[in-house]
């Protein structure tokens, strides 16, 4: 019996070395790249709202492999980028991981087009692989309806616009459903803050609550707990700022030829402001639509203004050399960091309505919802 037992601890002692971290505030991250691209190194980042908080990179060993002690002083969801190729989230705290990629693109055409990537660890990053499956798949079936649409309605650009506008919207309702469901099953994990961050914290407040409840049990104290629930506090706030009858949150950007414009400058007027940029399919799809509105409501006291939240100048320049858009056109030079977090959309094309008065009417309109809101103040 003594020896049975002793081989059972030896046992139990190897299972927990080879997966469980050291106690000293550090997990391992290893794995293997098939197709490395060694000008760029791997990096974990963590972000701050818009910001991205870089904690360290490191390269690929000649063998493709690679393996880094990460000190964790704030457990939480990070990200670990492959070269610029592929990245995925995971969560930080006491697993060891063990992630494998596949890499650069090797096909003569390179398109960034990832295959999913899977997280050896343990139960939080458990959830976390629901969580970035579920963002993996929405993105596939986001190529699939974009393409469908366009094959069906590339003859009626609005017509497409419309179309595939309501089946992005019904995709980000399953893409909840989901989220909903990881929420629901797997309060009992620090990581089920990961998900809980992607949910409504207004449409499901009754749930958030009982999954924090939860957390809050097992430790009152905990720092990424915490955190959220002053994130939460905040964002409300600024949404009560951003309510419909609200004076829009003033900004200023600048013209293609340097001049500054701000929403305050169309007073007197109907305002339809459409935040964008050249790199996001759905904004391009809507502008059909929305130079029909223009043609249609400029004699009649309605002005348009588009925002762009590009990165890099020269992209915002070429599409509007692309697209000639007849309106007021400026570039928010932070990347739209700013104006997302004023006037609260994390999705783009994101259009909304302002009185004369300069006061919120209508957001998040999309096809006919903003010819029916701009003959709804007329």
């Amino acid at each position: 019996m003594n020896m049975r037992y002793l081989m059972i601890s030896v046992i139990a002692i190897l299972l927990a070395a080879c997966g469980t971290p050291k106690n000293d505030g550090t997990i391992v991250i290893k794995g293997k790249v098939q197709f490395p691209d060694n000008q760029f190194k791997m990096m974990i980042y963590r972000s701050e709202g818009f910001d991205k908080i870089i904690v360290d990179s490191f390269e690929v060993k000649p063998d493709n492999t690679y393996e880094y002690t990460m000190k964790v002083d704030e457990p939480g969801e990070y990200s670990l980028d492959c070269q610029k190729w592929q990245r995925v989230q995971f969560w930080a705290e006491d697993e060891n991981l063990e992630i494998n990629f596949r890499g650069q693109d090797t096909a003569k055409i390179k398109i960034k087009n990832p295959p999913f990537v899977y997280i050896n660890g343990g139960p939080s990053n458990e959830v976390m692989n629901m969580i970035n499956f579920n963002s993996y798949r929405g993105y596939q079936m986001m190529i699939a309806i974009s393409q469908a649409s366009y094959k069906a309605l590339k003859d009626d650009m609005t017509k497409y616009g419309e179309v595939s506008g309501e089946m992005y919207g019904a995709l980000g309702d399953e893409s909840f459903a989901r989220t909903k469901y990881i929420v629901e099953h797997y309060a009992d994990r620090n990581s089920v803050l990961a998900a809980v961050k992607r949910m409504n914290a207004e449409k499901n407040a009754e749930l958030i609550e009982k999954t924090l409840a939860v957390l809050e049990s097992k430790n009152p104290n905990y720092a990424p707990l915490v955190k959220y629930k002053k994130e939460v506090t905040e964002m409300l706030e600024q949404k009560r700022r951003v309510a419909i009858g609200s004076v829009a949150p003033h900004f200023e950007c600048a013209t293609q030829d340097g001049k500054m414009v701000s929403p305050e400058d169309f007073k007197g007027k109907l305002l339809v402001i459409d935040f964008w940029a050249s790199w996001c399919g759905p904004c391009r799809q809507e502008i059909p639509h929305v130079k029909e509105v223009f043609e249609k409501y400029k004699d009649k006291g309605v002005a348009v203004l588009s925002v762009s939240i590009d990165k890099k100048e020269k992209d915002w320049l070429k599409a509007l050399s692309e697209e000639n858009m007849g309106w007021q056109q400026i570039r928010a030079t932070d990347s739209g960091k700013q104006l997302m977090k004023d006037y609260q959309f994390s999705g783009i094309p994101f259009i909304i309505l302002l009185d004369k008065e300069g006061k919120i009417v209508a957001k998040n309109l999309r096809g006919e919802k903003l010819d029916e809101a701009i003959d709804g103040c007329l």
